[in-house]
């Protein structure tokens, strides 16, 4: 039998159905029913309306005197805003009637009158001498509300004013009452905010005070017959102990935790164990091995027979534990919390059996749960047992519990030993690399949180791998993890697969680094492509600009001509000259990363002109973004130097004064023209205002010839040997002309299209070489947050000029010149082949693909956030 075909399900007009579909009516007019019953009558409205010209003062009066609850609920919240607008009006007539409604209000009044003073408090509106005469007594009367969580409100708010009130009036109001507030005679309520006050007031008062008049009721409370009371009173003896001093402490309070050890009460031991752990730097090496050691062995012992939550803290404190009695175990006692420790790290784990967890009992699922949180508090406490064993002993004591908590089934635990494995490998040191597997385990993790935890410190990780943790080496280059580069592309691809966008954001951030940590070639091949299909193809901004920066960072590092010309070419071509007026929008986004990141000769020369081209673009969008980026432009350029390229911006900002149609872009137009009249331009001499950075942008272009004429050398070196130089070989040979520090392997810094004069002298290369140690230090190991940032120098360069002819506004740049041009070769990707010079800014010659040219972005542009196209290309 075949079933009923779509159509004659929806042509089914049964009586089944029908009845079906007047229950579902039933069902609405049910829903609709208590909507009608919740409007106000008039009589109700007559009730809650209140006349529009009383004051704050008496509205508020007359609405705690006649109004409803909820209106004089609103007038505690807004008791504040009163006192703050006339305090002495809103305490002579106010307070009163807040303190009668009190009596009767329900819990949401005392909780929002709990708020209120506290507010108060905090905002001085009345000084603590009538803040004390005022709210005072209302606080302490409301202490012991039947309802737990008014007494908590109202406590934390004792509390805050007890930091602030005068000793005399915390005796007075606050102590002396206390005394019969912790009788056995009054509730177990009484009893416990007791013990909370008592912890308060410890810091208020001296030694010889404390221990007159508070101890007494400290001791009383601990050998209270309520196991909660003790609990309490035990986790206020930290507070208590700060208090009274070294010496009080190892006499009344520390006699008072080993007898609270031994507590019948899991919860009270529990307590006790906690305050000892966090008091151990008060006791003396005695103390802790007489008396704290046999107490942590007899808890740590009993703990997996008791109750899962003492195990959950036992695994949160064992790192600060074993970090105050390290010194004082035997070679056996540390063997055993070693051990203990290693249980804890597999807990749980050999009962996995790979049931469905429907079937699993609830209990089962609780107490797995519960195991759970101590594997993640035992991958918190690692790098304390790194340091408890020593880094020198990790490989035999700690790397196999290492691997199990990298591999652990239950992504929390992988969460937090990834965060915490910046620190094991600043510890590991020279044995960082017996880590390399874990992290590449961590990089390929399925769950992004653990690759999210991981990349905070990828660029400190890396660099501690690249040089095994000393500063000094740096030619590793993680030649020993050929892992590394396939698990970095795999996890950016999971990252832009996900729709957790800030992550993948983040994570192009930080591979900014990786000039410094892997070849440049790899860069080029693996991650270059990538950077520019993000921008392009991305959907979200802050991916597409991280994607732009990086990208940048990338060329700047690049230590092949032939590959950054082909680069800048790309970029003019595809995003400067691109059929998507997103795609030109990115490109004035990489012009200002590339302002910042490199010098001024290096934008006015590639990049220049192509972005004032821009200033004839079809899309008022591109032009406003333009128009706000003109003044950075304008400070790239060095007078008279660029005295042509400033004619070519002014040439442009009057087009744009005159021709432009679009009356928001006009506006900011004038607004950019007033600012460029305001700058005031560089010269090619040093100026004393500009001394900072033209001495900053000097070093940047320091650095970018010397790398270049580093590539020259490299080359000259290759010819006379008759092979490939390796990175190592020329290592080698940096090392043996006696420069104190080296460059980086297969890190560059370099100005395209400047050719370096081949040098037949020997001196000449040592001597160039020896030149380039002034920055290297700065240049590769300043973070590549801050890229351009250099010390001074007292050496100076000279700054070359780009050469341009003389330009319409139609122009073409063309770079012809040998040294710009490119060559083809087999090993370059398709996606990365180059042409014989660097493209025109004629937008018009560019012939790229597009993905966003479907007319989507371009034949329906936004300005500012959604704006229409009012000109046409």
């Amino acid at each position: 039998m075949h079933p009923p075909s779509p159509a004659a399900a929806a042509m089914d007009f049964s009586q089944n159905s029908l009845f079906g579909y007047m229950e579902d009516l039933q069902e609405l007019t049910i829903i609709e029913r208590p909507v009608r019953r919740s409007l106000k009558t008039p009589e109700e409205i007559e009730r809650l309306t209140v006349d529009e010209d009383l004051s704050d003062i008496e509205r508020a009066v007359y609405l705690l005197s006649a109004g409803q609850d909820i209106q004089g609920t609103s007038v505690v919240a807004n008791l504040p805003f009163l006192m703050r607008q006339n305090p002495a009006e809103t305490l002579r007539r106010v307070l009163p009637k807040v303190r009668e409604a009190l009596h009767v209000a329900g819990v949401e009044m005392q909780l929002t009158a709990a708020v209120s003073f506290l507010t108060i408090l905090q905002d001085e509106s009345v000084s603590v001498h009538t803040y004390a005469h005022s709210f005072l007594q209302v606080i302490l009367l409301h202490l012991e509300h039947r309802d737990a969580g008014v007494s908590n409100a109202w406590l934390e708010t004792l509390l805050s004013v007890i930091e602030v009130l005068p000793k005399d009036t915390l005796r007075h109001e606050i102590l002396n009452p206390l005394v019969s507030k912790a009788q056995l005679s009054q509730t177990v309520q009484s009893r416990l905010v007791s013990c909370k006050i008592l912890g308060k007031l410890t810091n208020k008062f001296d030694a010889l005070a404390i221990k007159r008049e508070i101890l007494p009721l400290v001791k009383s409370l601990c050998q209270d017959v309520e196991y909660e009371v003790r609990s309490c009173m035990c986790r206020q003896l930290e507070n208590i102990a700060q208090g009274i001093g070294t010496e009080l402490t190892k006499s009344v309070v520390l006699p008072e935790l080993i007898e609270l050890s031994r507590d019948e009460g899991s919860s009270v031991r529990l307590a006790a164990f906690e305050t000892l752990v966090n008091l151990l730097d008060i006791f003396d090496t005695d103390d802790r091995s007489q008396t704290i050691l046999p107490v942590v062995k007899s808890f740590c012992e009993k703990s997996f027979k008791a109750d899962e939550s003492i195990l959950i803290s036992l695994s949160f404190h064992l790192g600060k534990l074993c970090h105050g009695l390290y010194g004082i175990f035997t070679p056996d006692q540390h063997l055993r919390f070693l051990e203990f420790y290693k249980k804890l790290c597999t807990l749980g784990l050999q009962q996995e059996n790979g049931h469905n967890e429907n079937q699993i009992p609830p209990q089962i699922l609780e107490q797995e749960k519960k195991y759970i949180s101590v594997r993640k508090n035992c991958a918190y406490n690692f790098p304390a047992m790194i340091v408890f064993v020593d880094p020198k002993n990790f490989h035999m004591e700690l790397y196999s519990t290492f691997f199990c908590l990298c591999h652990d089934p239950e992504v929390p635990v992988r969460y937090t030993i990834a965060i915490c494995f910046y620190e094991v490998s600043k510890l590991l040191n020279s044995g960082v690399y017996l880590i390399h597997k874990e992290l590449i385990t961590l990089l390929q993790d399925e769950s992004l949180e653990v690759l999210d935890a991981l990349i905070d410190h990828l660029p400190e990780i890396l660099e501690l791998m690249s040089t095994g943790g000393e500063t000094s080496v740096q030619e590793n280059k993680l030649s020993s993890l050929p892992d590394l580069v396939p698990a970095l592309t795999a996890a950016e691809q999971r990252a832009a697969a996900s729709l957790k966008w800030r992550t993948h954001e983040k994570l192009l951030q930080k591979y900014a680094c990786l000039p410094q940590v892997i070849s440049s070639d790899q860069i080029y091949y693996r991650f270059l492509q990538r950077m520019f299909t993000i921008m392009m193809t991305n959907n979200v901004l802050p991916v597409q600009k991280a994607a732009s920066r990086t990208l940048c960072i990338f060329l700047r590092y690049n230590r092949k001509q032939e590959q950054r010309h082909e680069v800048i070419q790309k970029l003019i071509e595809q995003l400067g000259q691109g059929k998507s007026y997103w795609n030109r929008l990115r490109f004035l986004d990489t012009c200002e990363f590339i302002i910042e990141i490199f010098s001024k000769s290096f934008f006015c020369k590639y990049f220049f002109l192509p972005a004032i081209e821009l200033t004839h673009d079809p899309v008022a969008n591109v032009r406003m973004k333009l128009c706000y980026l003109l003044p950075k432009v304008k400070s790239t350029l060095k007078i008279p130097a660029d005295k042509h390229l400033l004619q070519q911006l002014e040439m442009c900002v009057r087009k744009l004064l005159c021709q432009e149609k679009d009356k928001d872009v006009l506006a900011i137009v004038k607004r950019t023209v007033l600012e460029l009249d305001r700058m005031e331009m560089s010269m090619d001499a040093f100026q004393k205002k500009f001394y900072e950075k033209d001495l900053l942008d000097q070093e940047k272009e320091r650095e970018e010839l010397l790398l270049l004429e580093m590539e020259q050398l490299e080359k000259e070196k290759q010819q006379n040997d008759g092979r490939p130089m390796s990175d190592k070989t020329f290592e080698k040979k940096r090392r043996d002309s006696k420069t104190p520090t080296s460059l980086p392997k297969n890190i560059a810094i370099s100005v395209p299209g400047s050719s370096a004069t081949p040098s037949t002298s020997k001196e000449i290369k040592k001597s160039k070489l020896i030149r380039s140690q002034s920055f290297n230090n700065q240049a590769f190991h300043a973070k590549y947050g801050n890229l351009d940032k250099c010390t001074t120098s007292k050496s100076s360069t000279a700054a070359y000029t780009p050469s341009v002819s003389g330009l319409s506004k139609t122009s073409m740049i063309s770079l012809t010149d040998d040294s710009f041009r490119t060559r083809n070769t087999n090993s370059a990707p398709s996606s990365f082949s180059s042409n014989t010079s660097l493209p025109s800014t004629s937008r018009g010659t560019g012939n790229s693909v597009d993905p966003k040219s479907s007319g989507s972005k371009d034949t329906q542009p936004r300005k500012a956030t959604l704006k229409s196209r009012k000109s046409n290309p």
